[in-house]
């Protein structure tokens, strides 16, 4: 079982990117509506709490059961990172070029692996550092290259995308070694969700659904934005970081932005350059080189830290094996 779950987590993590790179494409959609960006955020990061929460009540339902002393935890993955870079992307985007947002953005696997260094204790090898170097050459020459100004607010917005984007990697590990992926993602979402509310302009998004010509079709829309771009991609990364290191699954994450160009070329007739073409191949050398075992013990990937022992379904925290809420 334990070697099982420890080949599927890279699958995982790849499959999430691949969800992931579909979301220009809804937001596009839901753009066509009226929405603004941080509507749309509110969207997808509602409905996907409603469905973890639901995930939560059918395989664990004891799960909803947290201790007070975890809420920072959890606030820190709701507000710090899920609604955090989500607001800072799509206000990137307000800001500058898509091309010079996304490079922002995907600086992700930099602050993973430095926040896996500081706070996770994790060690720097070779191949991770080979691997960061032609994942983030990749997503640069997917993007393209503006040499248009950014200014500086827009700079530190977007690199603030990438700081919330990496650090889900280094809370949900530690979560994970408390609870159940079931109820990280559940709550991340439900803290996510509530903290949406307060920026979007609720009565604004409300007429905008009300005068929607097709109600049906739009609230279609919207379920599958929240299911294809939040609830099965996060489960599955949350699922595949319990086997995988944080800092190697923000680089196996970053196949995101190779999908979304295929999507733009396929879908929205984008051209395809020789540089993306060329960032395309670089992203999937970098998950290839991360996957490939190491015959150099010195150069082989830390272990990740390991969770404490188990059941599918009965997740403990590892201070005293005390259940969640137990004081």
């Amino acid at each position: 079982m334990g070697k099982c779950r420890r080949n599927t987590g890279p699958l995982l993590i790849i499959l999430a990117g691949v969800f992931w790179g579909s979301m220009g494409f809804f937001v596009r959609k839901l753009s066509s509506y009226g929405f603004s960006s941080v509507q749309i955020v509110t969207i997808r990061v509602t409905l996907a709490a409603l469905l973890f929460s639901a995930l939560l009540l059918i395989r664990n339902r004891p799960g909803f059961r947290i201790s007070l002393r975890d809420l920072p935890l959890f606030l820190g993955l709701g507000f710090g990172s899920i609604l955090f870079f989500t607001v800072c992307y799509f206000t990137a985007i307000t800001m500058m070029p898509l091309s010079a947002a996304a490079i922002l953005l995907y600086t992700s696997p930099i602050w993973i692996m430095l926040m896996s260094v500081l706070f996770l204790h994790e060690k720097l090898n070779s191949k991770k550092i080979l691997a960061l170097a032609l994942a983030f050459a990749g997503c640069v020459l997917v993007s393209g290259i503006s040499g248009d100004g950014i200014p500086l607010t827009g700079l530190l917005v977007g690199l603030g995308s990438g700081v919330g984007y990496g650090l889900y990697s280094i809370l949900g590990t530690v979560a994970l070694r408390r609870y159940s992926p079931y109820t990280v993602t559940a709550y991340t979402f439900l803290f996510a969700g509530a903290g949406s509310w307060l920026l979007c302009s609720p009565a604004d998004m409300i007429r905008k659904f009300t005068a929607a010509p097709d109600l049906f079709s739009l609230l279609l829309l919207c379920g599958l934005t929240a299911l294809v771009t939040a609830f099965v991609p996060f489960l599955c990364y949350t699922l595949g970081l319990r086997t995988v290191e944080a800092s190697r699954a923000g680089i196996l994450a970053t196949i995101e932005p190779m999908v979304a160009a295929v999507i733009g070329i396929l879908v929205f007739s984008e051209p395809l350059t020789v540089l993306s073409g060329l960032g395309i191949c670089l992203i999937i050398a970098a998950v290839v080189l991360l996957n490939r075992k190491s015959k150099n013990k010195k150069d082989a990937p830390e272990a990740p830290v390991p969770l404490p022992s188990r059941s599918e379904d009965t997740y403990q925290t590892v201070s005293g094996g005390k259940q969640p809420g137990e004081e």
